[in-house]
């Protein structure tokens, strides 16, 4: 399909602290000789099952040893977006953090799923991949001595080059089964419904990111003056950018905007003005996947350094009102790291009142990873009014989904790839009670207003309907 995945060409990388920078003595996903490390769930394998009982990852309104997340619904209808947090990821000097946007009808549960999923396939096939590697899965990439160009590429690459491609094909492996799980998934309809991904993995000094759609990463680091200063470490895969405008026009896939939002370039059908999906790549969506829309993330590597502060990483509720220099100034001016993902959150939604008075405040979820692992005490996050432990209430009076893992599947009627003539004027969208991901869906959270009409924070304009008398493309 043409996908881009980009990775930082001069990079090194470290299995230190982020301190310290330099080629890594091993490939530390895991138990590495005799150095001792801490025993976690990764260790065994892990299933949906497992993750209530993984205390060290957060998905709610809450906080973690080194992070603090928060999101607020908006005035769409359900809150879409999810978030999450997973220390000891694989070993004690590893996190894992991810920002889903859902869209679409079941947005939402397409987001959850792949906000519990995703993190355990990336760690499968970084397992797979050190097993391969190592033979036995137990030892490591030992630190050859330092050779010419030459030789390195005489033996297909330096030690660091397989270490940042053995990340790259995991991650590319990971989104992929994520995606196909999606597609063959018996209980959730994914047609016309997906979700953004951007995720991180931080282990010592070396941060791995992959990316699809619109949410993104933002680095708060110290300048030679100790400013503040804001570095994008994400691209928006907006439909518009050349080279995912010219994979989907390759593919019979329209790009263009509505009249009355030039400024939101959109996704169409060959044969129909739908859907107007408002990004080049996304997990699920299944009706423009044969038209360019792609699920192969951008992958990049980067190297942090002693002045790097903090990583932001947010969906388009925050970015489309907020720049990144005044996130990262939000964030480092907040009253504690416990409530900087809060206060994030209630400056966008201030802003959405001052910018676009007349439209639906979009969902909006933030994740802030503190780099060097210090967080505010306990009381210090009390005081804000913070549980790392409880489920909170967002500012609109919704509870939030449960922390107790306990979920009972989505059970919708049907998982079909084109929609007949007969269907509903719904659309496709969940009665008005049913049980969505264990949330029992008030009247009123069903006004998802996608399908409703144009606004500019819509990721879908309308679903399209297909009969069987349709030309064909």
């Amino acid at each position: 399909m043409g996908g881009c995945v980009s990775t930082s060409s001069k990079s090194t990388c470290s299995s230190r602290s982020h301190e310290e920078t330099g080629p890594p003595s091993c490939f530390e996903i895991g138990f590495c000789g005799k150095r001792s490390t801490k025993r976690t769930f990764a260790d065994h394998v892990v299933t949906l099952q497992h993750l209530p009982s993984i205390s060290n990852r957060i998905f709610t309104n809450g906080k973690s040893q080194t992070s603090c997340i928060f999101t607020q619904q908006g005035r769409k209808g359900i809150n879409q977006d999810a978030m999450i947090v997973w220390e000891d990821f694989m070993s004690e000097d590893m996190t894992f953090c991810g920002v889903f946007d859902g869209h679409g009808p079941h947005g939402h549960l397409v987001a959850r799923k792949v906000r519990d999923a995703l993190p355990i396939k990336l760690l499968s096939f970084l397992r797979s991949s050190q097993s391969k590697e190592s033979g036995t899965g137990r030892t490591c990439f030992k630190r050859k001595p330092k050779k010419s160009d030459a030789e390195d590429l005489e033996d297909g690459g330096s030690a660091e080059d397989k270490f940042n491609s053995l990340w790259q094909e995991a991650y590319l492996k990971a989104y992929k089964a994520m995606d196909k799980e999606l597609r063959s998934h018996p209980n959730l309809d994914c047609f016309c419904s997906g979700s953004t991904a951007v995720t991180l993995v931080k282990q010592g000094s070396n941060l791995f990111m992959g990316n699809i759609g619109d949410s993104r990463a933002v680095l708060g680091s110290k300048d030679s003056n100790d400013s503040m200063v804001a570095t994008q470490l994400t691209v928006d895969l907006k439909p518009d950018l050349p080279r995912e405008a010219e994979r989907i026009k390759r593919c019979k896939g329209r790009v263009f905007a509505l009249q009355d939002e030039p400024e939101v370039p959109r996704v169409w059908l060959p044969f129909d003005d739908a859907p107007g999906l408002a990004m080049a790549r996304a997990f699920g969506d299944f009706c423009l996947k044969e038209y360019g829309v792609i699920s192969i993330p951008e992958f990049s590597h980067r190297v942090l350094t002693e002045r790097d502060q903090f990583i932001v990483l947010a969906s388009d509720g925050v970015w489309d009102v907020l720049s990144n220099e005044e996130v990262v100034a939000i964030v480092s001016t907040a009253p504690s790291r416990s409530s900087a993902a809060r206060t994030l959150v209630d400056s966008a939604a201030c802003e959405w009142k001052l910018k676009y008075p007349t439209s639906k405040m979009d969902d909006c979820a933030v994740v802030c990873l503190f780099l060097d692992g210090k967080m505010d005490s306990e009381s210090d996050y009390d005081e804000q009014g913070f549980s790392s432990a409880t489920v909170l209430s967002n500012h609109s009076g919704n509870v939030v989904e449960s922390d107790d893992g306990r979920k009972s599947g989505p059970c919708l009627q049907r998982n079909f790839t084109v929609r007949s003539s007969e269907d509903s004027d719904s659309h496709g969208m969940l009665p008005t009670g049913m049980e969505a991901d264990g949330e029992t869906l008030a009247a009123g959270d069903q006004n998802w207003s996608g399908l409703e009409g144009v606004t500019r924070v819509n990721s879908l304009v309308q679903l399209p309907r297909f009969s069987e008398e349709r030309p064909a493309p």
